[in-house]
């Protein structure tokens, strides 16, 4: 009886590959064009680690990372801008506290930054994503439409009809004005001035807040996601690279969090202090019922 030849994991024969064929395989099963290393050497996209070091700072190899060609100085300052700007939000953002809480249960550095990262989801760390998304809608539309206005009122009455009620990247539960904003956009509209950028999607946000005011006794302002947005559409970078970078600087304000609440001690520490108890909304206290079966087995 003849013995299978053997399998590889996905159940594909290496039976009549050669041994050169088999290391080519292997070497072959995962390619990266990001790093080149061989014993004693290290390049990153091509460039040599020792002539990064010294040389290029760590916004540009942020860049160079993702992009794979380094960026200009004027678009190392709007990134380094946005960066800066999502570093932290104080403990009363979920992201943080729980950084400080895990530390407090006994969780070390490391347990206690992915326990904050791991709740930068769809809801508390997705909205930049989503609004880069929303304004490359908008921006597909205007493409098609040639009317900035127009395209922003028909992506937001679809996506109304599609039952979204909420508005990534505007509003804020804290701030009347995000103080952040403001700032933000007087960055992009320097670069606009100066050709780093184009200036459409600050546009496009523009006209999003515009939209959605319309009517209202105020306006609905944009907030650090919905201006970040802006930027990071502006430099050419995907949804996803966008939703990587914030986590990337709110890491930042996690860490910063962990080893304070480390040097400062405490155990177990809750969302609330124990002297202000929560809102209790169940039944009142009431008797367990006890059939005539129940009694006689406990009799």
């Amino acid at each position: 009886m003849s013995t299978p030849s053997p399998a590889a994991p996905d159940g594909a024969p290496t039976a009549g590959k050669s041994p050169e064929e088999l290391v080519d395989e292997a070497r072959r099963w995962w390619q990266t064009d990001i790093i080149d290393i061989h014993p004693g050497e290290i390049a990153l996209r091509g460039y040599p680690i020792q002539d990064l070091i010294g040389n290029v700072g760590f916004v540009d190899t942020i860049w160079l990372m993702l992009r794979g060609e380094l960026p200009a100085h004027a678009e190392t300052a709007l990134l380094e801008a946005a960066l800066v700007a999502s570093v932290d939000h104080g403990p009363q953002a979920p992201s943080i506290a729980i950084a400080r809480m895990a530390t407090t249960c006994g969780a070390p550095v490391n347990g206690a930054m992915a326990s904050a990262i791991n709740v930068l989801d769809d809801i508390h760390g997705g909205p930049g994503q989503q609004c880069m998304e929303l304004y490359l809608e908008i921006d597909a539309e205007l493409e098609r439409l040639g009317d900035l206005e127009e395209a922003t009122r028909v992506v937001l009455q679809r996506h109304r009809d599609e039952g979204v009620k909420y508005v990534p990247g505007f509003g804020h539960r804290f701030h009347p004005l995000d103080p952040r904003t403001p700032r933000l956009l007087s960055l992009v509209d320097e670069a606009t001035a100066d050709g780093t950028v184009n200036g459409r999607f600050a546009r496009i946000g523009r006209a999003v807040e515009d939209a959605i005011s319309e009517g209202k006794p105020r306006r609905i302002p944009m907030n650090v996601d919905g201006v970040t947005a802006v930027i990071y559409c502006e430099l050419g970078f995907t949804p996803e690279m966008g939703r990587g970078v914030f986590i990337l600087a709110r890491s930042v304000g996690i860490l910063s969090h962990a080893v304070e609440q480390m040097t400062q001690g405490g155990r177990i520490k809750g969302p609330i202090p124990k002297s202000i108890g929560y809102t209790y909304t169940g039944p009142a206290r009431r008797s367990v019922p006890v059939s005539d079966d129940q009694t006689r087995r406990t009799s």
